[in-house]
């Protein structure tokens, strides 16, 4: 499952969810076409179960089975992740376990974050990458594109104060719909090559999250991420591509509001 404005690389230079950050409570340098569309996702986190079916393609034109993932946030949290298909064969009792302990683990993350005082979906991911992280500056979004349906904007990355991501190789780009006031399409691209390590050279690499209508009664949600990558290993070349669509969608009540807990109202960083 993929966390939204998740940064996907690939192989070596894969990121994992990386840590959330608060939303803090000024909100007036953030524009706010992009603030309404943040807000929107924040008030649907957890309340849409869904299929999750992810493709893998390797630059040799080797297509990896299907993996075929059923998300449920309505349910107990070691049941909210239930596969159906592990790239094209039915999941072992080991596959079974380890995504019951990944409920487990999510379920804690979420506890946690309660315990912290931190609304369910008030945080947004950095952005992560071989282990570094960096903060997503929303205060500092400039608009780089528009028509009379909607409006792009680019939002820099900036380094925590120990990172060492070279956050001037990528650009985010974030299209919003003026009518519906909500994400159209997120994309995460490498401006140009960079090393990690001095042993992995990144040459290429986008990711395209696209948002769509489920329900007319709610706003967008995300249906669909594409991505592909190029990097070198030791003058080897590596490289993927992946397809991951998102079918049969469900509104539900999140299992963390089952004793009744509310989502807060969303807050911007102030950058």
């Amino acid at each position: 499952m993929l966390p939204w404005f998740a940064a996907l690389m690939f192989l070596n230079v894969a990121a994992a969810p990386a840590p959330s950050q608060d939303l803090a409570a000024n909100t007036e340098n953030v524009p706010p076409l992009l603030f309404d569309a943040l807000g929107k996702v924040a008030r649907s986190f957890d309340r849409w179960a869904y299929t999750e079916t992810r493709v893998t393609t390797t630059d040799k034109g080797v297509v990896k089975g299907e993996t075929v993932i059923r998300f449920d946030p309505s349910l107990p949290y070691a049941e909210q992740f239930r596969p159906l298909k592990i790239e094209g064969k039915e999941p072992t009792s080991r596959q079974l376990k380890e995504y019951r302990t990944r409920g487990e683990k999510r379920g804690e993350r979420l506890a946690k974050e309660e315990e912290e005082g931190k609304a369910p979906g008030s945080t947004i991911p950095r952005f992560g990458i071989n282990g570094g992280t960096a903060s997503i500056d929303l205060a500092h979004a400039v608009v780089v594109a528009e028509s009379a349906e909607s409006v792009t904007f680019e939002v820099p990355l900036r380094n925590d104060s120990r990172a060492t991501i070279p956050v001037e190789k990528f650009q985010l780009l974030a299209r919003v719909g003026r009518q519906q006031r909500a994400f159209e399409n997120v994309a995460l691209k490498v401006r140009s090559p960079f090393r990690l390590k001095l042993v992995i050279k990144v040459k290429t690499g986008e990711a395209s999250l696209d948002f769509a209508e489920v329900d007319p009664r709610f706003p967008p949600a995300l249906t669909k991420v594409t991505g592909d990558g190029t990097a070198s290993l030791m003058f080897v070349r590596l490289g993927a591509s992946f397809d991951l669509v998102r079918t049969d969608f469900k509104r539900v009540k999140p299992y963390s509001e089952r004793f009744g807990v509310k989502i807060g109202p969303l807050k911007a960083l102030n950058f």
